[in-house]
């Protein structure tokens, strides 16, 4: 047996889908303003005319328009913040679940079951508290799972595969398969960016020598800005580092679990978690400067 996402907390359910609307927005909303800009530096190069309509300075005017609309959304609402808040109380929370589940530090299997319970329970509600005015909790859903305590039931032997199984192989497997995903992406936007870069130059040296009046070099600058705003927006090859990094610690971490006795248990499934734990607020940092505020473990 393993834990999935329906024998979480429900207040990872909470925040799971809190932050996965917050990402949504933030790029929505990021992408309408680059398009924006793009629609600007159109209009800006080419005469359009439709009688004594200026089709070019609507273009213009709508593209402003488009991304300063799209910035007080972002300063009204902070996705972001939903987004890297959200994700990391989730992540919080779930790798306090898979601890109280397999027996790990602070949940030792030597707790009682009603102590146990009663420091899980205090764990969520320290995170959740601090969090409720940009995340609503649904109290309603349960705190611990049955999944969860019959987890706990089980044998050392029985746990211990449950967790290697369920939490460090997968998330080994879902970071290698983030790293290459990433480094791919990486790869080929640094790729156009710099075949955009090569053909705004032969544009921009075909104007010094008259070859043509239209300012597509412009175009291509305000190109190259946007794709370089949107690379820093999904921050491809960070990710990419980080998450190899993960999954080689993953690996060792792996290693140590199959071998490990009933008496270390408690500790070293403790610190596999701190290496799940340590992308999660390291990513958390990346994005906001700061790390969590709580004391999750």
């Amino acid at each position: 047996m393993i834990l999935t996402e329906t024998d979480l907390p429900g207040a990872w359910k909470n925040a799971d889908n809190e932050s996965k609307c917050g990402q949504k927005l933030t790029l929505w909303l990021t992408g309408i303003k680059i398009g924006g800009g793009l629609a600007s530096a159109v209009g800006g190069i080419f005469s359009w005319h439709l009688g004594h309509l200026d089709l070019a300075a609507w273009l213009i005017l709508g593209g402003f328009v488009a991304a300063f609309t799209c910035e007080l959304f972002v300063l009204g609402l902070k996705p972001e913040r939903t987004w890297y808040e959200g994700r990391a109380v989730a992540e919080s929370i779930k790798t306090l679940a898979w601890r109280y589940a397999v027996c790990a530090d602070p949940f030792p299997k030597r707790m009682t079951n009603s102590e146990a319970e009663s420091k899980f329970r205090q764990r969520v509600s320290s995170i959740t508290n601090q969090m409720s005015d940009k995340i609503i909790f649904d109290h309603s859903d349960s705190v611990i799972s049955d999944g969860m305590r019959t987890l706990r039931k089980l044998s050392f032997t029985e746990r211990r595969n449950a967790y290697i199984q369920g939490r460090t192989l997968e998330q080994q497997q879902w970071y290698s398969k983030k790293a290459r995903t990433n480094q791919q992406r990486a790869t080929i936007s640094w790729m156009l960016l710099t075949l955009v870069e090569i053909i705004a130059i032969i544009l921009a040296t075909g104007r010094v020598f008259g070859k043509w009046n239209i300012d597509f070099a412009g175009l291509l600058a305000a190109v190259i800005s946007a794709g370089t705003a949107w690379v820093a927006v999904k921050q491809f090859s960070p990710l990419a580092s980080a998450y190899s990094v993960a999954t080689k610690e993953l690996g060792i971490q792996a290693s140590k679990l199959e071998t490990v006795n009933e008496a270390d248990w408690s500790i070293v499934a403790a610190d596999a978690e701190e290496a799940i734990s340590r992308e999660h607020t390291t990513w958390l940092a990346s994005r906001t400067g700061r790390f969590p505020n709580w004391k999750e473990v």
